[in-house]
């Protein structure tokens, strides 16, 4: 695990809220890593600046995946992003309302976000907007649920061979 470098962590955080403050919505160390949640409207916005700017240069995008949050009715994105150079690493996070489960895509910015965001999309439902090919790239196309989502009972409620006895229940 890389060791935390709270001169970098620093940075970056002033970088991004003298830059978007308004669409900043928290900031927090999680499992020693930087995380900033902004607004999904600055989704793009944030995180080209945090590739372009050459004092952060955050040039490798690790990986994106999507969260749901039952309780709340909201879906989320999840972003980490890794500078080479400063050896350094960052997560954003953005929220997204479940009955409107679209954000910007980001292949424009990071072509490798492509399959990530199929992957997101076909597992939790959001949508891509600008994505050149959204489509479901591992379940049937017949599918109309999301398979990640937290909606449905882990076991399959009308089985009559399990013995539930079995498991201390």
């Amino acid at each position: 695990m890389l060791k935390t470098k709270p001169h970098r962590n620093q940075l970056v955080t002033n970088k991004l809220i003298r830059q978007f403050a308004e669409g900043i919505e928290a900031k927090e160390m999680l499992a020693d890593m930087l995380c900033i949640t902004v607004q999904k409207e600055f989704v793009p916005e944030v995180l080209r600046f945090l590739r372009d700017d050459k004092e952060l240069d955050f040039n490798f995008l690790t990986t994106l995946c999507g969260m749901h949050f039952p309780e709340k009715k909201q879906l989320g994105m999840v972003y980490h992003l890794h500078s080479f150079n400063f050896n350094h690493r960052i997560r954003i996070k953005a929220n997204i309302k479940i009955n409107q489960p679209t954000i910007s895509s980001i292949t424009s910015i990071w072509p490798s976000a492509n399959w990530m965001e199929r992957e997101t999309y076909d597992f939790f439902g959001i949508i891509f907007k600008g994505h050149p090919n959204l489509k479901r790239i591992l379940n049937v196309d017949e599918m109309t649920d999301f398979p990640l989502r937290k909606e449905f009972p882990l076991e399959d409620q009308t089985r009559e061979d399990k013995d539930d006895s079995m498991f201390g229940r």
